[in-house]
């Protein structure tokens, strides 16, 4: 099944949902970095979707490693990109842990808007230093198959935050070079307002 370029593009903007970032700006962002792995293992390899950035950010890694994996909490730091978040299973957030999280498609002249479902699973996990997910993500008109990862280093002023992420699926292999501007859009904003909250709660 396909959708038109302009019903891809307001759906997948809630797929990371942010805003603010150039196409330019975006691929300097992936110039800078390499892959990002963790215990060995990175994203998908054969995505054609795939997006990479970093943040330094000024909080103890205790304090930034609590924020990013308590995901109940957050639609609390994360409101314009996450509507719920609940852990699947109990226990400490660890590998094989589950979560699903929603974020809305406002109503627009190219997509009827709605929930999209974006269901993960911890595949590989060292506390305080990395965290790898899949799963997918599905809503009206789209799926994708995605696989994030985050690393936590120490490092002189602070903590240097990485991630990495791919997307695969029969709409955004459609257009690719959109959809990774998208998924650029996401992530930028996403280790935005990590650094944001875990400055200002050091603070």
């Amino acid at each position: 099944m396909t959708i038109s370029t302009n019903r891809m593009t307001a759906v997948l903007l809630a797929v990371p949902l942010a805003a603010g970032l150039t196409a330019a700006a975006t691929t300097a962002a992936q110039a800078t970095t390499a892959s990002v792995t963790c215990r060995g293992a990175g994203v998908d390899p054969a995505a054609k979707v795939r997006y990479r950035t970093e943040v330094l950010i000024k909080a103890p890694l205790s304090k930034i490693w609590s924020l990013q994996t308590d995901v109940e909490d957050w639609p609390s730091w994360q409101p314009k990109a996450v509507a719920t978040a609940k852990r699947l299973d109990a226990g400490p957030f660890r590998k094989h842990s589950r979560f699903q999280w929603t974020t809305e498609v406002p109503p627009n002249p190219a997509s009827p808007g709605g929930t999209l479902v974006i269901t993960s699973t911890v595949r590989d996990l060292v506390r305080q230093k990395c965290v790898r997910w899949t799963g997918p993500a599905d809503g009206a008109g789209l799926h994708i198959d995605g696989v994030h990862v985050w690393t936590f280093t120490k490092v002189r002023g602070g903590v240097l935050v990485r991630t990495e992420e791919t997307h695969t699926g029969p709409q955004v292999d459609a257009n690719p070079e959109l959809a990774t501007q998208l998924l650029g859009l996401g992530l930028e904003a996403w280790v935005k307002d990590l650094k944001t909250t875990a400055e200002a709660k050091h603070r």
